[in-house]
């Protein structure tokens, strides 16, 4: 009696994956070599056109180039970034969904949201840091301060202090000028409006006479004369503008207040997947031509590991809680 070949086929399938089983290979020791088998799906929880939804969409050509897969943005926009986010916590654990973080939705929001549909430290895995976004703080020309103690020792000065337009409530340039009011004791009023624009618009127009912003969008107007620039937020002098000092140089100890972004995964995402993406993503970031273009978005590419972003968010969430809270910074959903 002949036997069923087939039969021969199922028990070699069978005897093969109890060898494998047997030798302690888990079922995603395969992930790195496979994935990804079809495009991944990046979140970005803003509406398309602005600086986060322009890098998102750089990073993911030039990914999604390196893993043979396209990278697709999905725009879900709302909350301030949260609706998005909460999105990704949702989605399957695979790493076929992706999440572009920026720090005002990951490290801000839980400070002055009531509460937020996710959890920073628990909810994701990091992939890794795609950059840091400086932020600067411009005067209108007729202010009568050159330096940053001068402009701090005018506001003493004046009834009710000097204003300053940012983007908006609760935005990364908000939270920058509360922590310099309180660590310096300058008076500063904050002056939000719906967008940057607009308050570039006012600040050059001298309806106000200060705004925080990020570097890409005054650069010009301080190269032109049109603003004078005061100081800069980040640890060391921007490329931007190298002749602007930080504000530690200019006697703030410690104060550092980039804006940044970068990628996240839903937690439990298999480590060799994790690992493949953070490779990926810092070969990308090392690209000359990927760094030129966030450069001109105002955004300096920070290569690195999950471990570092994680560890930055961490200290972002802690150092940020204290000021909105001394700040009274709350919005509503």
């Amino acid at each position: 009696m002949k036997s069923d070949p087939r039969s021969h086929l199922t028990r070699r399938t069978l005897l093969g994956s109890l060898m494998a089983l047997g030798s302690g290979a888990p079922w995603h020791a395969h992930a790195q070599d496979t994935f990804p088998s079809r495009p991944v799906r990046l979140v970005v929880p803003f509406t398309p056109g602005g600086v986060t939804d322009s890098s998102g969409r750089v990073v993911a050509d030039f990914l999604g180039k390196r893993l043979g897969q396209q990278v697709v943005v999905d725009n879900k926009p709302g909350a301030s970034g949260n609706i998005g986010t909460a999105q990704v916590v949702n989605a399957a654990a695979d790493g076929y969904t992706l999440l572009l973080a920026f720090d005002g939705t990951m490290v801000i929001n839980p400070h002055v949201f009531a509460k937020v549909p996710f959890d920073t430290m628990q909810d994701f895995a990091p992939v890794g840091k795609i950059g840091n976004a400086t932020l600067i703080l411009v005067a209108h020309p007729d202010v009568p301060a050159k330096s940053l103690q001068e402009l701090i020792a005018l506001s003493k000065t004046r009834a009710g202090g000097l204003a300053y337009g940012t983007s908006g409530i609760g935005g990364t340039p908000h939270v920058a000028g509360e922590m310099l009011a309180q660590r310096t004791g300058a008076k500063l009023e904050h002056v939000p409006y719906k967008g940057g624009g607009q308050a570039m618009t006012d600040v050059m127009g001298g309806a106000i006479p200060l705004v925080f912003t990020a570097v890409a969008g005054a650069q010009g107007h301080v190269k032109a004369g049109k603003l004078k620039a005061i100081a800069v937020s980040s640890a060391k002098r921007t490329s931007a503008l190298p002749d602007v000092p930080t504000f530690i140089e200019s006697g703030v100890p410690d104060f550092v207040a980039d804006s940044w972004v970068g990628l996240l995964a839903p937690s439990k995402t298999p480590a060799p997947v994790m690992a493949r993406l953070n490779s990926e993503l810092n070969a990308v970031l090392n690209d000359p031509a990927l760094r030129e273009r966030l450069a001109t978005l105002g955004i300096e590419a920070t290569p690195g590991s999950p471990e570092q972003f994680r560890e930055q968010m961490q200290r972002d969430l802690a150092a940020y809680g204290p000021i909105v809270k001394a700040a009274g910074i709350k919005l509503e959903q």
